[in-house]
């Protein structure tokens, strides 16, 4: 797990204009054989957290999950982890709107597009529809996020917005939330009701595996 986490920075700092010496040595030694690039570090969580709860181990399989910090640093990464570079397997989740940088970046890479998959708006969105915003709410309230959420809801920004949007718009609000609640909402997921873009990615990896 360490040297995972080791090889997730190292690939970090090689994308950044750093030596790709190091997420070379890395991928050797911890075993990686798929790279699952992903726009942040909430949808990192999401896929880890799904991952546990069905008892899978990612690192153990050779996969490490990678937040690239956008979806149009894709063709980036998978130059560096695709056929050009590391030659690993790749797989992800994206955005319909960012779908787009998805396809141009692994054409570009020469990396096959299966393994991707689509959310419809993204990944957030797909947990709300999912949970129901009802049950997202208990979340919430858990948290003690509640205050923040009403206040929220009565912006005049928000008029006009379906529930589910304002939701997903109020994860987005604070610097972390994405994250933590990336992790919770897929806890709280009736696993015969995961999201398909969710659901499809995990069973891509373990065919792959």
């Amino acid at each position: 797990m360490a040297d995972m986490r080791a090889f997730r920075d190292a690939v970090t700092d090689w994308a950044a204009g750093g030596p790709g010496g190091p997420a070379g040595e890395l991928a050797v030694r911890s075993g990686v054989r798929t790279a699952v690039l992903v726009e942040g570090p909430s949808d990192g969580a999401a896929v880890e957290t799904l991952a546990a709860r069905h008892g899978r181990d990612l690192s153990a399989e050779g996969v490490c999950v990678i937040p690239m910090g956008g979806a149009m640093n894709v063709g980036r990464y998978a130059g560096l982890l695709g056929p050009p570079g590391l030659g690993l397997r790749l797989a992800g989740l994206c955005d319909v709107g960012e779908q787009r940088f998805y396809d141009r970046g692994l054409d570009r890479a020469g990396a096959p597009r299966r393994g991707f998959f689509t959310c419809t708006t993204d990944l957030e969105d797909e947990l709300v529809r999912a949970l129901g915003v009802a049950r997202v709410e208990e979340i919430v309230r858990a948290e003690g996020d509640l205050p923040a959420w009403r206040t929220f809801v009565r912006q005049p920004a928000q008029h006009g917005r379906l529930p589910h949007q304002q939701m997903r718009r109020f994860l987005g609000t604070k610097k972390g939330r994405k994250i933590r609640y990336g992790h919770l909402l897929v806890e709280a997921l009736d696993l015969d009701h995961v999201p398909a873009p969710l659901h499809d990615l995990l069973a891509h990896l373990r065919s792959d595996h």
